[in-house]
């Protein structure tokens, strides 16, 4: 059992939260995130955070996995560190004076199309190779977008992915992953906690673009990674949440007919905002039920069986279908 994912999350967290501290007055001078369609905040809040999410992340996992060999051969590690920093870069320009989309979609496609094309193992073995990949490719496009949707509100992004991340770094403590995505994930976990203190509510920073999307980048590989393993219904079960909130809101929006490009506040959990929830309750109730997803990625790993593989996804999408129903209803007091 490797000891460095438990080194990478206090070396990450005390990195990241250094960077805030240093670059704060930069944010605030070139990045300030004015409110918008899309903004829960009233006040100007500077963003760019993810810059010290992003490199406490990299700079940990790559000078830990250097003593210890952790790097895997080929291509794969050297494709992971550039189209983090490409997709890191695209999003700084972003977070400063935006780009068109389509831009930013072919940069971000070419991004993770570099990152499947060089990251072995097979996911549906029986599918034709290109197809696989193909499929790989859009999955993997989505859930960058989806990360970068879903970074709407205060704490949101945390209780999304802290549940996941560390629930893939127990995995690699216990030798149930392998060990160069298990470093990645608790690296990123330490950076995300390095940037809790600065993100809760009231934020007095924000992740921005430059964050979110090689968050995604670098999750979509976690669980890409996770799934070659032998962990696919792991893999779909453990960011389900974001999964299904943005999936839904899309396709809502886009059978009535709006530019789904466009800001806007339509996600559940920023419906539920309107519907009378408090942050505070909004963001604790994602990262429950994310705990509980994790506990049922677990069940699936633990007894590979098809009726329990089964059971497991049914729980968890009702798990969330309920919790989305729920946002979707204005609240009740007292409950």
């Amino acid at each position: 059992m490797s000891l460095a994912p438990l080194l990478a999350v206090p070396l990450a967290g005390l990195l990241s939260a250094g960077l805030i501290v240093a670059l704060k007055p930069l944010l605030q001078r070139y990045a300030l995130a004015r409110p918008n369609a899309r903004s829960s905040h009233r006040v100007p809040t500077p963003q760019g955070g993810g810059i010290a999410i992003i490199a406490a992340t990299l700079a940990v996992a790559g000078l830990l996995a250097l003593p210890g060999g952790v790097a895997p051969g080929g291509a794969e590690w050297p494709a992971l560190m550039l189209a983090t920093l490409v997709l890191a870069g695209v999003g700084t320009v972003d977070d400063i004076r935006p780009l068109p989309a389509s831009l930013r979609l072919v940069i971000q496609a070419g991004a993770v199309a570099a990152l499947v094309i060089t990251t072995e193992g097979r996911l549906l073995p029986e599918m034709p190779l290109w197809l696989e990949r193909g499929v790989a490719v859009l999955a993997g496009l989505w859930f960058v977008n989806l990360v970068n949707f879903m970074d709407g509100l205060d704490w949101m992004t945390l209780a999304e992915f802290v549940p996941v991340t560390a629930f893939l770094t127990l995995l690699g403590l216990v030798g149930a992953f392998a060990p160069a995505p298990a470093l990645v994930a608790s690296a990123l976990l330490g950076g995300l906690l390095g940037f809790a203190p600065f993100n809760r509510p009231v934020a007095r920073l924000f992740m921005g673009d430059v964050g979110s999307l090689p968050l995604g980048l670098i999750v979509a590989w976690l669980l890409f990674r996770l799934a070659t393993e032998g962990g696919l219904a792991a893999a779909v079960i453990l960011p389900l949440y974001p999964l299904a909130d943005a999936t839904l809101t899309l396709l809502w929006r886009l059978r009535r007919g709006e530019k789904v490009w466009q800001a806007h506040r339509s996600h559940f959990y920023q419906v539920a905002t309107v519907n009378g929830f408090p942050v505070s309750e909004v963001v604790g109730s994602v990262f429950a039920v994310q705990v509980g997803l994790a506990g049922l990625a677990g069940a699936t790993l633990l007894w590979p069986r098809p009726a329990v593989t089964l059971a497991c996804l049914a729980l968890a999408a009702g798990l969330v279908g309920w919790l989305l129903r729920r946002f979707a209803r204005p609240r009740v007091k007292g409950l």
